[in-house]
């Protein structure tokens, strides 16, 4: 038992001034009701700094009742509490910052103690936990007061409510804090805009409250710890489509002390309006219920032309096409055709190199482009074609979020075309002018790509200008080429008559390759041989006069002369053609001198 005075005219006006703050304080006697009143032993320190005076002007209180306290028990309670706060800012020399926290400490518990009916003992064992507080705000022992330790738990799931629906949303809170935070008020933040509150405004039983929340060390236990609230909404008529954010503000006390201003926590639900509604999207685009598109604008890659098997960077130009939204998080997703003879064996046309096929993108602004790359490699065994390359879209636009839009484009992917011929059959090898030599050879499409257009031309002066043409060459397939080459001048070099053999790809650009046959063109002998029977004449008797049949030595000497000729005839051609290597040498040699000199 202790004695306290009761004529402190003092202490009743510090009592006025420091109710100035309006502190809502509930459930304590919950929190604290286990104690065992007869284990509450109060032990005044006052370290010297009391009086005699003091002691002398004292009576006995009694702590231990379990009488409802009186305005007089409350009054016996401040003054403990004043008497305390008073010999701590001795003891520890407190500045003004700390002597404001005990301030706070005390006009709270004061407050509580004026508002809340207990028992005599609940009264002073409510005191002795006010006093530890005011030990830690004065030696600065516990942290200041934030709200960086309320967090929505992670069992959180976002609601979904169609329009006129009601629906309770649990929204579990959590600290994750080591100390207790106590008389803790949770309450909406409501508004009366459809775009700003998707339930029907009201402004009464939303309000709740919750006695502690304890500290704890690991976030398992911030998480077992946890505190959930259940509000109960209708949602509005006139919702709109779309994801609302929902503010809750969180007041407390921590340490004793009151948090001057309320935590916020924010989460979302997602609302599914009337048709026409229009859509929740922020920056006064609800009313229209427009949303930010982000279009695909064109594509590049490097090399320009791409062929199966090769690796190529794509290069794909975006755009915001909104006048005055910034979109953000956006995702792109590039998603190749799949290709393959039967479902069982599919594959992708193209292959992003790095393994992942996304790209991300913090941010595109309002009317802004923006470009995308990706290395990738296209299949070897891909044909000739175009192939499509979806590009799946997934962006946050304001307090909208999850809007996705789609886009394609088109690469074109070329194979190597490839061929291969016979070898040419030229029967006969040597003609006359104005004579024919037949070619004969054929044309294999060895590539993956069909050939359009195949055609032959030969190129010679020695002959006429001669073309076949063959057509289209599908792949696997073969073209025949089947020319008859006329003489039309004699041969002055080795007799190379040049193929040239052109086709076009399925764009229409031209490809031309070039071989060689061997035809000799020599000139005609009938002159000669004509010549060669004028000059048998009168050296030649007829068969009756030497002996034998009329006319025999005229063939004789007919066959015999012609053989003459033809080999005088090569004769004359090789000499020509001699003389005209020795010629080409001879102005190779002085080009080669030339240029020494």
């Amino acid at each position: 038992m202790e004695r306290r005075g009761k004529n402190d005219s003092g202490v009743i006006r510090h009592l006025a001034g420091g109710l100035a703050g309006l502190f809502f304080a509930l459930s304590v006697l919950g929190h604290t009701g286990a104690w065992d009143a007869a284990s509450v032993v109060y032990a005044e320190e006052n370290d010297g700094s009391v009086s005699e005076n003091d002691a002398k002007e004292t009576e006995y209180i009694n702590r231990s009742s379990d009488r409802v306290i009186t305005d007089d028990d409350r009054f016996d309670a401040d003054e403990d509490l004043l008497y305390y706060m008073k010999s701590l800012e001795v003891r520890y020399k407190l500045d003004e910052e700390v002597m404001a926290r005990l301030h706070k400490v005390f006009d709270s518990a004061v407050y509580y103690i004026a508002n809340t009916e207990m028992s005599v003992t609940e009264m002073w064992a409510y005191v002795t936990s006010v006093k530890g507080s005011m030990d830690g705000a004065a030696t600065d022992k516990l942290t200041q007061t934030t709200s960086e330790f309320l967090q929505v738990g992670d069992n959180w799931q976002t609601p979904v409510v169609s329009y006129g629906q009601g629906v309770s949303i649990v929204l579990p809170i959590v600290n994750f804090g080591t100390e207790e935070l106590n008389d803790l008020i949770v309450e909406p933040v409501i508004s009366t805009l459809v775009t700003e509150w998707p339930f029907e405004p009201d402004t009464t039983n939303y309000l709740q409250t919750e006695p502690f929340i304890p500290g704890c060390q690991t976030k398992e236990a911030a998480m077992a710890n946890r505190r959930e609230f259940t509000f109960h909404f209708k949602t509005r008529s006139d919702v709109m489509t779309g994801y609302y954010p929902l503010k809750f503000k969180i007041s407390y006390t921590k340490a004793g002390v009151r948090s001057e201003e309320p935590a916020e926590l924010v989460v979302y639900v997602k609302t599914v309006g009337k048709p026409g509604s229009g859509i929740i999207g922020g920056n006064g685009q609800e009313a229209s219920g427009s949303k930010p598109r982000i279009v695909v604008t064109g594509f590049e890659t490097n090399p320009a032309k791409i062929f199966a098997g090769e690796t190529f960077i794509l290069t794909i130009h975006v755009k915001n096409t909104a006048k005055d939204t910034a979109v953000t998080n956006v995702l792109f997703d590039m998603q190749a055709a799949l290709e393959g003879e039967d479902k069982t064996n599919t594959y992708s046309a193209f292959l992003p190199t790095s393994g992942s096929s996304s790209v991300y993108m913090e941010q595109i602004a309002p009317n802004t482009s923006a470009d995308i790359e990706i290395e990738m490699t296209a299949k070897a065994d891909l044909a000739q074609k175009p192939y499509v390359l979806d590009v799946n879209m997934k962006y946050d636009a304001g307090t909208v979020f999850d809007l996705t839009d789609k886009a394609s484009v088109s690469i074109p992917i070329s194979q190597e075309s490839r061929f291969d011929t016979s070898i040419p059959e030229v029967v006969p090898g040597n003609i006359e002018v104005g004579s024919q030599s037949n070619v004969m050879f054929s044309i294999y499409n060895t590539g993956k790509t069909t050939l359009y257009n195949v055609q032959v031309k030969f190129i010679a002066d020695s002959v006429a200008e001669a073309s076949a043409f063959v057509g289209n060459l599908q792949s696997g397939n073969t073209g025949n080429v089947d020319v008859m080459l006329t003489g039309a001048a004699p041969t002055m070099d080795d007799g190379v008559v040049k193929l040239e053999i052109s086709y076009e790809d399925d764009a229409g650009n031209v490809t031309t390759a070039e071989k060689e046959i061997t035809l000799f063109v020599t000139e005609p002998m009938m002159d000669d041989m004509m010549m060669g029977d004028d000059m048998m004449g009168d050296g030649m008797m007829p068969e009756d006069e030497q002996g034998g049949k009329p006319g025999t030595g005229l063939i004789v000497g007919g066959v015999s002369g012609a053989a003459a000729v033809a080999a005088a005839g090569v004769g004359v051609f090789l000499k020509l053609r001699k003389k005209k290597k020795a010629a080409l040498l001879e102005a190779q040699e002085l080009a080669e001198l030339e240029k020494d000199l």
